[in-house]
This record gives C-alpha cells, sequence and structure tokens, in this order.
C-alpha cells in the first residue's frame, strides 16, 4: 500500500550561482528515511519529474527533483531543450556542481538520512547522474534511464562509491549500442559495480508515457513502451531496496 506523502518546493543555490528550485516528496515518517535525487529529461523540472519523485515517496523514500536550469524552468520544445541542456555542457563543471547542489539540499532536509543517498536519472538526467557518481559523490545506488552516457571525464577506480543500473532501449537511436559497449568497458576498467539492461523493442524515452506525443510535435526519434517502463521501475526500486537499507 502507498505511504502517505508530503511535498514542497526547496530553493537552493549552487556554487556557480545558479538560483535552483526542487520539488521534494517524501512519507510521513517519525525517522528520517533514504533519500534520492531525480535528475530530470532534457525538457527540465517538469510534472513527469515530480511524479517520480512522488512515487519514491510512497515507496519510502525522501525524493528530491532537482532543477538543473534554475528557477524551474520545462519546455515541450525540443529546441529550447537542446539550448538549454548545451548551456548546462558550456562550462564542464556545471553539471556536477548543480547536481551536487541538489543533493546537499537533499541531505540537509530532516526527512532524509544523509548516509543512504541514492540518485536516478532520465535521458539527459541519466547523463547528470553518472557524471555526479564519476566525481566521487557519497552515493550508494544511481540508476539511469535512456541516459546519455559519454562522460565528461571517464571514471578513475576508487571513485566511483554507487553500484550503479543502466537502462537503455535495444532501438535507443541517439545512444547507441555501441555507446553502451563503451560505458561498459569504462566502468570495467574502473572496477565499478554495474549492470546494464538493454529493453527489447525499446526507444530513447521509453519511460515516459508523453514520450510519443513529444516525438510527433517535435520530429525527435522517441517511443514510449509500457513493458520497458515497469521493467525499469522494477529493477530501479529492487536496486534502491538493496543499497538503502542496510
Amino acid at each position: 500500500m502507498a505511504l502517505t506523502i508530503k511535498t514542497r518546493e526547496i530553493e537552493y543555490t549552487a556554487a556557480d550561482g545558479a538560483k535552483l528550485i526542487g520539488y521534494f516528496a517524501a512519507p510521513e515518517s517519525a525517522a528520517p528515511v533514504p533519500g534520492v535525487i531525480v535528475a530530470p529529461e532534457w525538457w527540465g523540472r517538469n510534472e513527469y519529474t515530480e511524479q517520480r519523485a512522488r512515487e519514491l515517496a510512497q515507496h519510502g523514500y525522501a525524493a528530491l527533483a532537482i532543477d538543473m536550469y534554475g528557477a524551474k524552468k520545462s519546455t515541450e520544445q525540443a529546441s529550447e531543450a537542446s539550448e538549454w541542456m548545451m548551456q548546462t555542457f558550456a562550462d564542464p563543471e556545471t553539471i556536477v556542481t548543480r547536481a551536487s547542489a541538489g543533493l546537499s539540499a537533499l541531505a540537509q532536509q530532516p526527512e532524509a538520512n544523509p548516509d543512504k543517498l541514492a540518485a536516478i536519472g532520465f535521458c539527459y538526467g541519466g547523463k547528470v547522474v553518472l557524471d555526479l557518481a564519476r566525481s566521487g559523490a557519497g552515493l550508494r545506488a544511481v540508476a539511469t534511464f535512456h541516459a546519455a552516457l559519454a562522460p565528461k571525464a571517464p571514471a578513475q577506480e576508487g571513485a566511483v562509491q554507487a553500484e550503479i543500473l543502466v537502462m537503455h532501449g535495444a532501438l535507443d537511436s541517439m545512444v547507441t549500442l555501441d555507446d553502451v559497449a563503451a560505458f561498459r568497458a569504462e566502468m570495467q576498467a574502473a572496477k565499478v559495480r554495474h549492470e546494464v539492461l538493454i529493453f527489447a523493442g525499446a526507444k530513447h524515452g521509453f519511460s515516459n508515457p508523453l514520450a510519443d506525443e513529444r516525438a510527433k510535435a517535435n520530429g525527435v526519434d522517441l517511443g514510449y513502451n509500457a513493458a520497458a517502463e515497469q521493467q525499469s521501475l522494477e529493477a530501479m526500486y529492487a536496486l534502491l531496496a538493496r543499497s538503502l537499507s542496510a
């Protein structure tokens, strides 16, 4: 049975000066619970990201949907999303700086246990949490859905604390199976605990029920896949339970 939850917005500032607004959800609990940041697709901190945070809270986690663009900006236009995303690539430190600020904001919430933290991310947000893990952040687990996998800099042995789960669509034309192979090689070289799940028949954006609508409106190769969504979420919750329970 889903837990009763509470939600609120949290304003925080990154080291680069960006004013960010996260969406926080947590179960009604007498004691702090494990925390999870939710990094958004390139569309920004929208209702989809907030929905995932609420679901995590209903499963017993304190979740913060983080803001990567500032002022909780979001869009339904691929051109605008691409512009905003590329702005975070201009300085190679921006992504980790802003994601770290989100993780710190989550850890400071009284509902969250700062010793039990994880991160999940979708599409662009998958890259965000992978780069955060590569930076040595204090994460126990990272799960990504149709993520961009190329690193800012390859993971170094001993840096990544998290167990990593990557979930990828076999028909993803934006992140190829060659990219997946390169990611696996990177993780193996750095001796990172990791698993990659490939979903047959799934395209980029498979976890988002609005993917087909966004694809049609923007002329981009996205596609929702209900089976892949369900299987990937089940795998994510299994990872979180395993990593954050002890």
